[in-house]
């Protein structure tokens, strides 16, 4: 049985399933490089909040939380992960290959650089090029990450956006591998009618009516406002809008629902704080179409796609959701509007929400989709090339 290290910052809830699996299928250890305060409840700048995940990260898989040193920890810039000990505990484990996800920290650089040459080096990240820069900024960019995936042997990605992200900067196809970006499908799939009714009632939104949900961080680069001034402005009869999550624009959010809702005299904007991994399932379930309106920059993939899609529900995205060239088809389990353009989403959203039928036909085509994309595919093209 071959070994496998992984380098990651700290516990994910969309990961640890993989190693769980991974486990199963090779000698595996993750060394997570935050340090054990990783692993604790952590103040989440985005939400506002202190979070703490409600599924179990620390079972099933063998891992090591690293010294770290940083005077600044986290995984928010590149000095908040430093790891003195990291080079020497890997080569005591004596991987077969060195699987690592992200660069952008001191220890996970050093390992690429360090381990070239003489350990496969592999690389897991879901960068893309779908935000706009300027002419001098793509040239240092380009001269820069080139250099960086130098120092690796192969790059797994997550999607077409993603794949031509390493294309750009040196990765031939050679050294390019599709390992599907994944959640829980199963767990978003099941969740029980009473308690998704439970939040319908709970929010007054009778059966017949149509709920468009946002899920996520309350955040300039979602752009949540785009899609409550949209709703504001188009007249949807039977059809509500629902908000979850917390941050920086909560206030303003709230205020500008509040002057549409004193408007209209019908409650139809509703907001729920920050929703728990065991919790989110029946939330997506409760809605009729789920809508990311991103703008960036840094917009990635969107694995609340892969959620809401996997709870069967019709998707609308804006195209700088890189999860949106691989997932959605247009009229067919959704659509995507030009981010930022205000008319093309209120365009959208009265032709999606016309008819709570044909969301609901949408939707079974979204868990169609969705049905490769899972741990499983991911983890068999792991061992996989890690057996070759």
């Amino acid at each position: 049985m071959k070994s496998l290290a992984i380098i990651v910052t700290h516990p994910i809830q969309y990961y640890v399933p993989v190693y769980q699996q991974l486990a199963k299928a090779c000698k595996l250890k993750v060394f997570y490089t935050w340090g054990e305060q990783g692993a604790t409840s952590k103040y989440d700048p985005d939400f506002k909040k202190h979070i703490q995940w409600d599924l179990p990260l620390s079972e099933g898989y063998s891992f090591e939380f690293l010294e770290n040193i940083a005077k600044d920890l986290g995984s928010h810039h590149y000095k908040g992960i430093i790891n003195p000990q990291l080079v020497e505990n890997i080569k005591t484990f004596k991987p077969d290959a060195i699987l690592i996800y992200g660069w952008a920290y001191q220890s996970h650089l050093a390992v690429m650089r360090y381990f070239k040459g003489k350990i496969p080096v592999w690389f897991r990240g879901d960068s893309n090029l779908l935000d706009e820069t300027s002419r001098l900024r793509k040239i240092l960019r380009k001269l820069f990450l080139t250099w960086v995936y130098q120092h690796i042997d192969l790059a797994f990605y997550v999607g077409n956006a993603n794949k031509a992200y390493y294309q750009a900067f040196g990765l031939n196809e050679t050294k390019l591998v599709f390992a599907p970006h994944t959640v829980d499908n199963t767990r978003f799939s099941t969740a029980p009618n009473s308690s998704a009714e439970h939040i319908r009632a709970h929010l007054n939104i009778k059966s017949n009516e149509i709920l468009i949900l946002f899920a996520g961080k309350f955040e300039s680069k979602k752009n949540p406002l785009l899609l409550l001034k949209a709703f504001s402005e188009i007249t949807l009869a039977h059809t509500h809008l629902l908000f979850v999550g917390n941050g920086e624009l909560e206030a303003k959010l709230k205020a500008s629902a509040q002057l549409n809702h004193e408007k209209d005299k019908f409650q139809k904007v509703h907001f729920m704080d920050f929703q728990n991994q065991s919790q989110m399932p029946a939330v997506y379930q409760a809605c009729d179409l789920f809508c990311l309106p991103s703008q960036g920059p840094g917009e990635t993939w969107g694995l609340a796609v892969n959620e809401a899609m996997a709870a069967g529900k019709a998707i609308l995205v804006s195209d700088k959701v890189g999860s949106a060239q691989d997932l959605i088809l247009k009229k067919k389990n959704g659509d995507t509007f030009i981010s930022g353009d205000l008319t093309d989403l209120k365009n959208k959203l009265q032709f999606l929400c016309t008819n709570r039928e044909n969301l609901f036909t949408m939707g079974q085509v979204s868990k169609e989709i969705i049905q490769n994309w899972t741990f499983e595919h991911q983890v068999n093209i792991l061992i996989k090339t890690l057996n070759d």
